[in-house]
């Protein structure tokens, strides 16, 4: 999935999806030969899974010792936002309001405290590179048996995190000061994005005021980026998703600045070249010739994404994804890179990188280290191509599977949000292809 491509929610009151035996058959059998197709490594060698075990023993004992060695956070509010399903909660964030100012903590599973480079651990997730998310079955970057335990950050328990603290100006939104460290951190809540919403609807809630000001903040900085050009393909996504799109892109993005421009060093960037000037003309020529959607007139000028999103914000709902395809169509693959000449044209941002998703992105795993070691790999060219190569091949391989369920009378997006259940009475189940 690109940088920019929609992301389908959970669906928190809907059912599985009934299936027959053969059918769930035919499924795992078309997982395999993608599996294989596509080198993709759905078992853990043994190693790695007794070494992801170890790990997770003597948490309590081993955080305790950390503590003189970290910012301790634990008295700051900080709460986690999730879909309903997610297994792993591996960012969290913290906002409170000062003079002239937004402080934003972005708190990250400090996974590289556990994940190093001499880990058959580490071995294992350069060769994977990412996770790789299938409908209803995830091929995990690193051991589930560690990402769910002690790289969690959940509620009422101490974890180590690696904090991101921005200080944002309160009028233009950009960086009064950033600061990155290790820390020790305790969830308040964990909070899915439905039960976010409630929170915003009722601010004397539990954590109301929190996400009152997270979302200020945040619909502010969402607006600021597409003002600024950025190119934004989900124009309708809830308040909740929108508080943590916008803390994970602010503080990917002060991460990627601090390691260019106060370091000076190389790192995982991400990269984006934009269309040509010729695809841009296409895609906007297929939008255009939508029914219902037209471009707004002031948004004709020289930047091809405000006209795209202009035209998104005044659509159809039921052309929504049909304005996204003509744009993806055109749209360049984003590539990791060693520097970050070219910048994110999707996003408009002249340096950006990954370093909120360790548990599931290598790049962010090499960006946490590089920050806090200061030790750049010496094979960083190599670890880049790789990682696009493999993202690329777990996303043709998504494809490739929605695809095949389609043509099984499955809906993909029922299938991910939902699940799947295998029912043995043919009558019980929905889909029996």
């Amino acid at each position: 999935m690109s940088d920019d491509e929609p992301k389908q929610g959970s669906a928190e009151d809907q059912g599985p999806v009934t299936i027959t035996p053969a059918l769930a058959d035919r499924l795992a059998e078309k997982r395999e030969e993608l599996f294989e197709e596509f080198e993709i490594r759905d078992e853990f060698p043994s190693e790695v899974l007794r070494e992801a075990e170890t790990r997770t023993e003597g948490v309590y004992e081993e955080i305790e010792a950390e503590i003189d060695e970290r910012e301790d956070l634990r008295d700051l509010t900080t709460w986690t936002t999730d879909p309903i399903d997610a297994q792993d909660f591996d960012d969290a964030i913290s906002i409170e309001r000062e003079e002239g100012a937004y402080r934003l903590w972005v708190h990250i599973a400090d996974v590289t405290h556990y994940v190093t480079p001499d880990t058959a651990m580490w071995e294992e997730a350069v060769e994977r590179a990412n996770t790789v998310y299938l409908p209803d079955y995830t091929i995990h970057m690193l051991p589930p048996v560690l990402a769910e335990t002690v790289c969690s950050l959940v509620p009422n328990e101490d974890r180590l995190a690696h904090t991101v603290e921005m200080e944002i100006d309160e009028e233009t939104l950009s960086f009064e000061d950033i600061d990155i460290y290790k820390s020790v951190i305790n969830s308040d809540e964990r909070l899915t994005y439905k039960q976010c919403e409630k929170r915003l609807e009722d601010p004397d809630m539990p954590l109301g005021e929190e996400n009152t000001l997270a979302f200020e903040l945040a619909d502010r900085m969402h607006e600021q980026r597409k003002e600024d050009g950025s190119l934004v393909l989900n124009p309708r996504r809830d308040r909740a998703h929108t508080i943590i799109e916008e803390s994970m892109l602010k503080a990917n993005k002060a991460v990627t600045h601090t390691l260019m421009w106060d370091r000076g060093v190389e790192a995982m960037y991400r990269v984006h070249p934009q269309p040509t000037p010729d695809q841009w003309n296409e895609a906007l020529k297929e939008i255009q010739e939508l029914d219902g959607v037209s471009i707004p007139g002031d948004a004709w000028g020289d930047d091809p994404r405000k006209a795209v999103n202009a035209a998104l914000e005044e659509s159809p709902e039921r052309q929504l994804n049909k304005i996204q395809r003509a744009v993806l169509k055109v749209m360049p693959r984003a590539k990791y890179m060693n520097d970050p000449f070219g910048g994110h044209h999707a996003l408009n941002f002249d340096i950006y990188g990954h370093f909120t998703s360790p548990i599931r992105r290598l790049s962010d795993t090499i960006n946490h280290w590089i920050v806090h070691e200061n030790d750049v790999p010496e094979t960083l060219v190599e670890l880049c191509d790789h990682a696009s190569d493999k993202q690329k091949d777990g996303e043709t391989a998504e494809r490739l599977y929605k695809q095949f369920l389609q043509e099984q009378g499955l809906d993909p997006y029922a299938v991910n949000n939902r699940g799947v259940e295998v029912v043995e009475d043919p009558e019980e189940a929905k889909h029996t292809a």
